[in-house]
């Protein structure tokens, strides 16, 4: 066994926190361990992770509120990058959001990140242009 793609399992979560850290997608305003047990608790089967051989390498989260799908979390370990776990994991979460009826599906890409934007528009994904706002509900503290 070389590569899989599964489901999370709640003992996959230091690992997965780990691999948001290593991957800069922590934030201080934002406690990972309270966004996988929120994921958790509202379509669990829209969170994903990759293996390769037994060790947690990627990892992707997907919600669908039946109108559009949107994606968080994809990520692959440093050491592990360029190699097509990517587009694996997000090809398998597409498959999920489709066999739900999703539509469409939207990312947000960090401005300062070309590099991630350029590789989602290898795979098919559009700029669209957009003000992106949000209103926090719950002050976290790091």
């Amino acid at each position: 066994m070389t590569w899989l793609i599964r489901g999370f399992r709640p003992d996959d979560e230091r690992a997965v926190i780990g691999l948001w850290q290593a991957t800069g997608l922590t934030r201080p305003w934002n406690d990972p361990g309270k966004d996988i047990a929120r994921k958790l608790r509202v379509q669990p089967e829209l969170f994903v992770v990759g293996e390769l051989k037994g060790e947690l390498i990627a990892s992707a989260m997907a919600g669908y509120d039946g109108h559009r799908g949107s994606l968080y979390y994809l990520a692959v370990a440093p050491a592990h990058q360029r190699r097509g776990h990517a587009r694996a994991l997000l090809a398998e979460v597409e498959a999920r959001l489709r066999a739900l009826g999703c539509p469409k599906l939207n990312l947000q890409v960090r401005a300062d990140n070309g590099e991630l934007r350029a590789f989602y528009e290898r795979l098919g994904y559009q700029y669209e242009e957009r003000l992106d706002f949000g209103k926090r509900f719950e002050h976290e503290q790091p």
